[in-house]
């Protein structure tokens, strides 16, 4: 097919303005965030769950995700099913995040094959809990962080779907970078055409699984966030960036 110039995709988020969607909010799922994502997760429509700018964090923009106050509700951000390991490889991902709290929740950050309005991280993508990992989506590459799991403040490395079986003991996917709670982390991963995933954190290489990544099962964005039991949970996001290639097979 014909080509130009423009030859990356780049989803830029670095929440300066955006659509905020206020706590008290009563919308339902799915919600705009425009240019490039949309606000998800079952608790969007319940009075104390949304995603509002943090103006206390001056001018680089921080959004606040939070969610409600029952167990296994998820708020967070995700794209189209829009990504294709082959096609768009090298893709690259980076988030810059922090949690005010480590304990009552659950964050994922990666790629997956499930896009739902009504978005949760356990029984629809991953889960930990002591040392063992439920890879619950057939598809997925990402960090995760469980408060179910021992160690319950570490980033893991999760994937499921490559030419590489999905890791299930937790101990063995630590990265061994432990989250301090109101400090930030920055999360990158590198998503090679042949399905090998790197794994960074605040600049360092800390895992690379060959086959990590199927090659040939489309995926989309999620960057969620879930509660626990009844607390409510919080996840300050800095930016969401992806870089990837574009496809002109098509």
């Amino acid at each position: 097919m014909p080509q130009s110039g423009d030859a990356r995709l780049i989803i830029d988020e670095d929440f300066l303005g955006g659509t905020e969607v206020a706590v008290a909010s009563t919308t339902a799922p799915p919600i705009n965030w425009p240019p490039y994502l949309t606000f998800v997760g079952q608790g969007i429509a319940d009075t104390d769950s949304g995603a509002v700018m943090l103006d206390s964090d001056g001018l680089n923009g921080v959004v606040q995700l939070t969610t409600t106050n029952e167990d296994v509700h998820c708020a967070g951000f995700q794209t189209p099913v829009m990504f294709d390991v082959a096609l768009n490889g090298v893709i690259v991902l980076e988030a810059r995040v922090r949690q005010a709290a480590l304990n009552t929740g659950e964050v994922f950050i990666g790629f997956s094959d499930v896009a739902t309005d009504l978005a949760i991280i356990e029984g629809a993508i991953c889960h930990g809990d002591t040392t063992t990992l439920t890879l619950t989506a057939s598809d997925i590459v990402g960090f995760l962080m469980a408060s179910d799991l021992t160690q319950n403040s570490e980033w893991h490395a999760v994937y499921n779907g490559g030419t590489t079986t999905g890791q299930t003991t937790s101990t063995s996917t630590e990265l061994n970078v432990v989250a301090v709670a109101g400090e930030y982390n920055v999360l990158r991963m590198e998503v090679h055409v042949n399905g090998t995933v790197e794994w960074f954190v605040d600049g360092a290489l800390k895992r690379t699984v060959t086959g990590a990544a199927s090659t040939s099962v489309d995926m989309c964005l999620n960057l969620l966030v879930e509660s626990k039991t009844t607390a409510v949970k919080t996840l300050d996001v800095d930016y969401i960036k992806v870089w990837a290639n574009r496809d002109w097979t098509a």
